[in-house]
């Protein structure tokens, strides 16, 4: 067995989500909860089905997402993961519905930050492991910071 560090391509102003699901119509039904969410979001879909054709499935609503997602997901080529590019609106807004969603088995992140994903290869294939999401801490909150944090959730509308 190999593991490997995959960096994710996240082009800017971008959210990533990646996970891991069971079936071929999970790219369906990520898109309708996309769409179903947030009329405004902007997103691709991309799904590496794990058996038959073993191809990458695609939806979204944006062509360059779409393929930026194809991208990632191709370099992942890991089974059964899924990859969602999204702008114009915040992965906390779709991770309730994507979790309820039947053949969804896993969320490994939902960032804005650099991501590498951890990939073991083995002779069957490749699988994830887990992913490093940003950076390591650099200290503890001042009060200071502790402000700048409540003015940002405050001015992007997720607090009043």
């Amino acid at each position: 067995m190999e593991i490997k560090s995959v960096a994710i391509d996240l082009p800017q102003d971008t959210n990533i989500i990646i996970g891991q699901t069971h079936f071929i119509k999970t790219v369906e039904d990520l898109y309708e909860i996309m769409v179903g969410t947030s009329s405004q979001v902007k997103f691709g879909i991309a799904f590496c089905e794990a058996s038959g054709s073993c191809l990458i499935r695609v939806a979204g609503n944006d062509k360059n997402l779409e393929e930026a997602a194809v991208k990632n997901a191709a370099n992942l080529a890991s089974g059964h993961s899924f990859v969602i590019l999204l702008q114009n609106a915040y992965p906390i807004n779709f991770l309730n519905a994507i979790k309820q969603c039947p053949e969804v088995c896993t969320i490994y992140c939902a960032t804005a930050n650099p991501v590498q994903v951890i990939v073991a290869e083995t002779e069957q294939g490749r699988g994830i492991l887990g992913v490093v999401d940003g950076f390591s801490p650099k200290g503890v909150e001042s009060a200071d910071d502790v402000k700048v944090r409540k003015d940002f959730l405050r001015n992007i509308g997720y607090k009043l």
